[in-house]
Order: structure tokens, then C-alpha cells, then sequence
């Protein structure tokens, strides 16, 4: 206790002795002072403490709201709520992180400050004096461009961090695998079930939920009649012939005859066949010849008393060899007499496969790999290098895999890039990771094997932002060295330059300054360890695609830039261009030929670009794409589809919000949209297809096709942003890849021939629908049978769920692929097999179940 003036126990005494009797002469005693409540010490931020945090921090995303309006643009709300550990009270200095991968308009919140560290990845701190409780729930509301439509736009992994201590994941946040179906789940997300506010984001979008009752509908509409089709072979073959006779036994073996090719040369072929059911000991007469006057990839087949096959080369020999396995499979080695004359409609018959955003393993590709040459697809576009990650192993360049092909938590970026994406704080996990040269060599093989060429992609100048961080590593280490020489021979950074930008993923230092001389030196670099590792495998590098999309408008504030442009007269609008015909430019002289987005490669000189160029259209089928592709087409390059309305896996298969898929381009990509799709006459597209808000439009040929010029091949692309396992990729691919294999491969009869000039209309009848699903009809039949095939080779194919309504207390249900099988329970029950109409009471559970019955869709309620 502190008294104003300080005096002596015994004068006090004296004092109150003297005046006893007269209190009335002094001043009211002094209270004593009231102190403040103590409260428990708070916890010092150790690694317990974090580890604490970790572990039990509640965690729960709320897509509230996708019909909000932010500066007279359409935003959305999301609503995050945080539960604090019961117990204790925390200290601050830690940082929750999360990935967030639509652009921040604004948020809202008393207890922390939100901040974009880069990308998808956002810094949530408590604000400073803030008393965090223990129990207690705090929201944050947040504001975001766009719409998310699918809880799986919401991101896993969000993770706790503080200094000096390791990070850990948020428990709460990991990704849960549903034991019945296999599928990745969230169960942080909250359910959407208001379609009203999430369904859509304006009152004129007809988009709707696929619901079980409008999927049953939807089934019922497409599944008109129900044929056992006689030839299961897919693509469709050109032209087949039925003949007469007792079938061919394989069963035993066949008696393997070859005139102008090797056994090496259909070696996965003939391993397909027996495993098929063909034997491998003696049987009839397999004979394979090589005919010079057929198309290299043109076939003829005929099954009689032995086996003929006459291609026009080994590729076409293997596509024989595919078609005859399919049938061995269906008629179970006993194959029905036939002639086949068959050759592919389109040359480029392609698949991107994107392993930079999330990896995939080798394994999974090159199961893929046969899975394309069995669906005659011959060309694999390998996504190794994007912002996220760098995937290939590079001679001289060790940082680009030790630090480029991986993402946890270290904002130096010294050992790993920013973990965007959701890919959480650790090193060690399925999303990380890189092919080593061997990796890559056994690839190269692998599809040579099969008939299939590989096309490299590392993206630039945009999208390049792990290349520019690897090279800032080892600026940093040669520097380190004494090497300055050596440090700036591949650096990828004008420090000088303080151009501001953000990138369509929101990244502020993603683009190669094209002015460098060090830019060209690290392609230069990149593209001659790459062709090594190609001779290596004996399979040439014949096709390098160099990306040259979404440019984010970099440079215009670096000294290099500023003085080249001077220096050559140029605008900075001409500089993504003059990049890209010097990297073609430098590829023609190594006798590759050059690939790339058509949105860079159509602001080129065509003069100034090599004879060969293949442009990927990616613009929307129902807007430019068709103006695009016969623009570039008719400069005498080879136009491959990429429409991402059509091709795109990462789409969703149906509009439904528990499909974790990127929906900006399509909200409804399933089979048979796919398999309606016209490749060679894309205004025609609009007598059949809706936009993304279910819209019909017009498309007119506002550009047709010069003489002589046209389509050249059709490109399915698996982009891998929320595509985080193997398993997952499968369910993305299969079995959408198959009518992409069918429309790349086979003209169907109802496709409207082109006419230059044309226009088209939604429902204008200038494509039938009713002849389009007359020949669905038979497609659907032998995808059923393609299905058993594919729980053969152990693919984790999507399973469409169930549609289904109760009307009269009658259960009625149906698939969108007969060959799967149904299973139904009430609440509280055991699965059953649905095989018609049943009387029911209360909520029903459905689902869909393989043809071998070992794996199971995703559940649908009906009540």
C-alpha cells in the first residue's frame, strides 16, 4: 500500500490518539485502492501450445451467399467460423494460413486482420491487444470475386504458424476419404442446400442442381431403349462387317505371324490381348502385315477361320490389336466373325495432364498412358512447370526440383515455394514431388511403346513462378560462393524492376522478364536437358509447348524492357510476341517444332513464326472459339481443340455442389454433352448446347475456314488445382474420356457438315437431337461394357449417382450408365438391390455400384 505522503508508523499513532472523539476534524480514511483481477497467466507460444492450436482449433467454411454485389460486380460471401481450444486463454503472435483461391474483395472481422501473403495464400492474424478465450467462436466474413458454386472450391489444409516454432495443419481442415466410395470429402465445408442463394448468381441463370429427381429425369430422357450391341469396340470403327460362321476360340493362344514389323513394336498390344482372355499358347493364325497403301494409321481386321490384320503402319497395327482385345474381352475369347476398316477422323488425338498444380505419380501415368492407347489416343501433353510447382529434373539445375517441386511453410521460399492450393505446411506429402530423369525416360518409353508422342510443357513467360523462385535459390547460393558470374548466368529477376501486377491466380512476381538475356539462357538451358533426356529414352523430342498464356502485363516499369523497346521501336503490348516467336525461333533451329495456348499465339506475327505451329484453342465454344481456331488455321497451322466448356475434366460432370471441381468455364461436362460435341463444325455447337447459365445463343462463322485449311485434332485436359490424388485424376478422366476418344476418332452420322458462313442457333434444328440420341443410344450400350473393363485395370472411374423420386410412396430410380447397379435403404437399414419400383416410407438412401460391384458412388437422399 502507497500513502501520497510518507510518514512514520508512530506519528500516525500520535494522531489518531489526540483526535479520538473528534474523527469530525480529519478527512474520511483513505480506502484502500481496488486492484485488478489477476487472471491466469496466459501460456507461453511454445511448440505445445501451437501443436494445441493445431489440433483442436475448430474450423468451419460456410459458402453463404453466391448472389452479392461488391463495387457493382457479383461477389459472394463466405462465413469462416473459428472455435479457440477450450481451456486456457491464448497468447497472440501466431498466424492461421489459408488458401483462398478466389480474388478478396473485403472482409470483416473485430478479432483478426486478414492479408494476401501471394496467390491463394492469405495470413490471419489476431489483432494486436485482442484477448483470445478459450471456447470462445469468432467469425470472419469474407467477400470474393465470383461465385463458388462447389464446396470443393473451399481449400484443405489451412494450418497454424508462429516464429521460431514448426507449423502445423489444422486437424479440423484435412481432406476425410469416404470409406464407401473412395472420394474425397470436407467436412469443414458446410452443406449448401439453399439453391436459391447458392445455386446460382443471377435470377436469368437456368443452371440448376442436378437433384436425384431431375437426374432421374434426366436418365429416363437419354435412356430410351436398352440394346446388348453385338461389336463393343470404342471408338466407334469406321465401318464393320458381321459374317457369318462358328466364332474364333482364342482362348488357347494364337500362332503370332509378322511381315514388315517387329514383336517389340505391339508388345503392349499383344500383353493386352492375353490378358483380354486370349491364352498365350498355340492357337489360330494372328497374322499382322504392314501395307504401304493404307493411311499409317488405318487398319482393316478381319476375323474368320484365323486372324488378318493389314495397317498401314505399327500405330495402326496397335489400333487393330486394341479393337480386336475389346471384342476378345466382351465375347469372352470366343470372337464372332467380322471385317473391320478403320482409320481416326482427326490426326492429333491428345490429353493434357497437368501434374505442376498437384503431382501425380508415375504409376498414374503410365497406366494412363494404356488406357489412351486402348481409347487410340496419340498424343500426351505432360503439364511439368507452372506457378505451383516444377516437376522434371534438370541437369545443372538441382533447385528447380529441391526447391521448385515442393510447398510447405517457409515464407523465405529458401527450401520449398508457398504452399498454395491447400497443400498444407508440410514437405512430405502426395503434392509434392517430381520426375527424375529415369522417371521421365521410363515414360517416354512407355508411350513410344504404345504409339503415343509426348509433348513436354513448361509454361512461360507467365505461369513461372517456381522457375523464378528455384533461380532466386541459386542466385542466392553461388552469390553465397563467390560466384556472381554463376549466379546471374539463369537468374530470373531484374531487381531494378518495380512493375506491380497480379496474375490471374493472383500472383505478383509469376512472369519471366523476356528482356533478360539470362531468360533465354535458362529456356536454352531447360529445352537441352530436356531433348537429352529424350535421345536417352531413343524417342526424339519432336513437340516442345512453350505455354505463352495469360501474360499478367508485367515489365512495363523494368530498366531492361524499357531500354529494348527503345532500343527496337516496340510497345509493350508487342513484347509477349516478339517472346514467343524468338523461343520459336530458337526451337526450329534444334528441329523442334513449337506448341502453345492460342490466346499468346495469336498475337504473333505469322511470318515470323516456323512452318509448324500448333495452337491449343481454349477460348469458349459458344463464344470466340470458332473465329479463333479458323483465324490460326488459316494461317497454316494445326488447330487443336481445347474448349474448356467441352474438354476441360477439371469441369464438373453435373451442377451439383458436392462435385469438388472449377466450374468458370462449364457446370455440366458429363458424357454425353461430350459425345454430342461437333469438332470439325464448331458453330454448330450452338443447335445443341447451352452456356454456363444454361442459355441457348447464337454462334455465326464470322471467319470461315480458308480452302484447304480445317481442324486438326481435339485435346481432353486435366488441370489439377483440386485434383490433389491419383484416385481423384481417375474419377476426373474416366469414363469423359472415352466420348472425347469417340468424337476425336469417329465422324458420327447426325454431325452437320460444315458450311462456311453459317450461323447457328439453340434449337434452330439444324442438327437433330433426336438423331444425336439415336446414336447415343448405342454408344451408352458399350460404355457399359467399356466400364467392366475399366474395374479390370483398376481405373476409379467416376460413378454418376443414382436419380431418384418417391411418387405414390413408390421408389423409382434409374443410372445414367445401365451397366451399374443400384442399391437403395431406408433410414437406419441395410443396402438393397434396386430392381424396380418399390413401396417405401420415409427418406431413401441411394447409390450406384460398379459392374464388379467393389466400388460405390457417392450417396443421394430422396424423400
Amino acid at each position: 500500500m502507497t500513502f501520497a505522503h510518507s510518514v512514520s508508523l508512530s506519528t500516525l499513532a500520535l494522531a489518531l490518539s489526540l483526535t479520538a472523539g473528534c474523527a469530525s476534524l480529519l478527512p474520511p480514511p483513505v480506502a484502500p485502492p481496488v486492484l485488478p483481477t489477476v487472471a491466469p497467466p496466459l501460456p507461453s507460444l511454445d511448440q505445445a501450445t501451437l501443436d494445441r492450436l493445431g489440433d483442436r482449433l475448430g474450423y468451419r467454411w460456410e459458402i453463404a451467399d453466391n448472389r452479392q454485389t461488391c463495387d457493382k460486380a457479383a461477389c459472394f460471401l463466405s462465413v469462416l467460423t473459428l472455435t479457440l481450444p477450450e481451456g486456457s486463454d491464448l497468447p497472440g503472435g501466431w498466424t492461421l494460413y489459408v488458401s483462398y483461391v478466389a480474388g478478396l474483395v473485403r472482409y470483416e472481422s473485430e478479432i483478426f486482420d486478414l492479408k494476401q501473403v501471394n496467390g491463394d495464400l492469405y495470413a490471419l492474424t489476431p489483432k494486436p491487444g485482442v484477448t483470445l478465450k478459450g471456447g470462445a467462436s469468432h467469425t470472419v466474413r469474407i467477400w470474393g470475386q465470383g461465385h463458388f458454386y462447389a464446396r470443393g472450391l473451399v481449400m484443405p489444409n489451412a494450418y497454424v504458424a508462429a516464429s521460431g516454432l514448426t507449423a502445423r495443419t489444422v486437424a479440423a481442415t484435412k481432406v476425410v476419404i469416404d470409406p464407401e466410395s473412395g472420394l474425397e470429402t470436407l467436412p469443414f465445408v458446410a452443406p449448401m442446400t439453399d439453391e436459391a442463394k447458392l445455386g446460382t448468381q443471377s435470377p436469368t441463370d437456368r443452371t440448376q442442381w442436378l437433384t436425384p429427381q431431375r437426374a432421374y429425369e434426366r436418365n429416363a430422357s437419354r435412356n430410351v431403349a436398352l440394346t446388348r450391341p453385338a461389336v463393343v469396340i470404342l471408338p466407334t470403327p469406321a465401318r464393320v462387317t458381321l459374317q457369318k460362321g462358328a466364332p474364333l476360340d482364342l482362348s488357347k493362344g494364337f500362332d503370332l505371324r509378322l511381315k514388315g514389323l517387329s514383336r517389340d513394336a505391339i508388345a503392349p498390344a499383344l500383353q493386352a490381348l492375353i490378358q483380354a482372355g486370349a491364352g498365350e499358347g498355340r492357337g489360330p493364325v494372328l497374322s499382322v502385315t504392314i501395307d504401304p497403301k493404307l493411311r499409317p494409321e488405318a487398319y482393316r481386321l478381319t476375323v474368320g477361320k484365323s486372324v488378318s490384320i493389314r495397317a498401314g503402319s505399327t500405330t495402326g497395327a496397335n489400333h487393330a490389336l486394341r479393337s480386336l482385345t475389346q471384342q476378345t474381352a466382351f465375347d469372352g475369347a470366343q470372337v464372332r466373325r467380322m471385317t473391320i476398316e478403320d482409320a481416326p477422323r482427326l490426326p492429333f488425338r491428345g490429353l493434357h495432364i497437368d501434374v505442376a498444380r498437384n503431382f501425380h505419380s508415375k504409376a498414374f501415368v503410365l497406366e494412363t498412358l494404356e488406357q489412351m492407347a486402348a481409347y487410340k489416343l496419340n498424343r500426351l501433353h505432360l503439364h511439368l512447370g507452372d506457378d505451383e510447382a516444377w516437376r522434371l529434373e534438370i541437369d545443372g539445375l538441382p533447385e528447380l526440383t529441391q526447391v521448385g517441386a515442393y510447398r510447405c511453410h517457409d515464407p523465405a521460399e529458401e527450401t520449398c515455394l508457398l504452399p498454395q492450393l491447400g497443400a498444407g505446411p508440410e514437405r512430405d506429402t502426395p503434392v509434392n514431388g517430381y520426375f527424375s530423369k529415369a522417371d521421365y525416360i521410363d515414360i517416354l518409353k512407355a508411350a513410344q511403346a504404345r504409339g503415343i508422342e509426348v509433348i513436354p510443357s513448361f509454361d512461360m513467360p507467365g505461369h513461372s513462378r517456381a522457375a523464378i523462385k528455384s533461380m532466386e535459390v541459386r542466385y542466392r547460393r553461388l552469390m553465397a560462393a563467390g560466384d556472381a558470374a554463376g549466379a546471374a548466368q539463369y537468374r530470373l529477376v531484374e531487381p531494378e524492376d518495380t512493375t506491380a501486377y497480379r496474375s490471374i491466380q493472383h500472383y505478383n512476381d509469376n512472369t519471366l522478364n523476356v528482356c533478360l538475356p539470362a531468360t533465354y539462357a535458362f529456356i536454352d538451358k531447360v529445352i537441352d536437358e530436356t531433348m537429352k533426356l529424350h535421345q536417352a529414352a531413343g524417342v526424339p523430342l519432336k513437340r516442345y509447348h512453350i505455354g505463352a498464356d495469360e501474360t499478367a502485363g508485367a515489365w512495363t516499369q523494368s530498366p531492361a524492357c524499357q531500354a529494348f523497346m527503345a532500343q527496337n521501336g516496340l510497345k509493350a503490348s508487342q513484347l509477349t510476341p516478339y517472346f514467343i516467336e524468338r523461343v520459336s525461333a530458337y526451337l526450329a533451329e534444334k528441329g523442334i517444332e513449337t506448341a502453345g495456348w492460342s490466346d499468346g499465339m495469336g498475337h504473333t506475327d505469322a511470318a515470323r513464326m516456323p512452318k509448324i505451329v500448333q495452337s491449343n484453342i481454349w477460348s469458349s465454344t459458344l463464344g470466340t472459339a470458332a473465329t479463333e481456331a479458323h483465324d490460326q488455321a488459316n494461317r497454316g497451322w494445326e488447330v487443336v481443340l481445347s474448349v474448356p466448356d467441352i474438354t476441360y475434366f477439371d469441369m464438373p460432370p453435373a451442377p451439383d455442389p458436392d462435385e469438388i471441381a472449377y466450374d468458370w468455364a462449364s457446370r455440366d461436362t458429363d458424357i454425353y454433352k461430350i459425345f454430342s460435341f461437333q469438332p470439325e463444325n464448331l458453330p454448330a455447337n450452338a443447335s445443341l448446347l447451352t452456356d454456363i447459365r444454361g442459355q441457348g445463343t447464337t454462334v455465326a462463322d464470322k471467319t470461315p475456314y480458308a480452302p484447304g485449311r480445317g481442324l486438326t485434332g481435339l485435346q481432353g485436359q486435366l488441370w489439377s488445382e483440386v485434383v490433389r490424388t491419383d484416385d481423384a485424376a481417375e474419377y476426373r478422366l474416366f469414363p469423359r474420356l472415352l466420348p472425347l476418344a469417340e468424337r476425336a476418332w469417329h465422324r458420327a452420322g447426325w454431325e452437320a457438315p460444315y458450311k462456311a458462313g453459317e450461323s447457328y442457333t439453340y434449337g434452330d434444328g439444324k442438327v437433330d437431337p433426336k438423331a444425336v440420341l439415336g446414336e447415343w443410344q448405342g454408344f451408352r450400350d458399350r460404355l457399359g461394357v467399356h466400364l467392366r473393363l475399366l474395374d479390370q485395370a483398376g481405373i476409379a472411374y467416376r460413378l454418376a449417382p443414382p436419380g431418384a423420386k418417391i411418387e405414390g410412396g413408390q421408389l423409382f430410380a434409374n443410372a445414367e450408365i445401365a451397366a451399374t447397379l443400384i442399391e437403395y435403404r431406408l433410414a437406419g437399414g441395410e443396402w438393397t438391390p434396386y430392381t424396380g419400383p418399390v413401396a417405401v416410407s420415409g427418406p431413401v438412401e441411394l447409390r450406384v455400384t460398379s459392374p464388379d460391384g467393389r466400388r460405390k458412388s457417392r450417396m443421394v437422399r430422396v424423400e
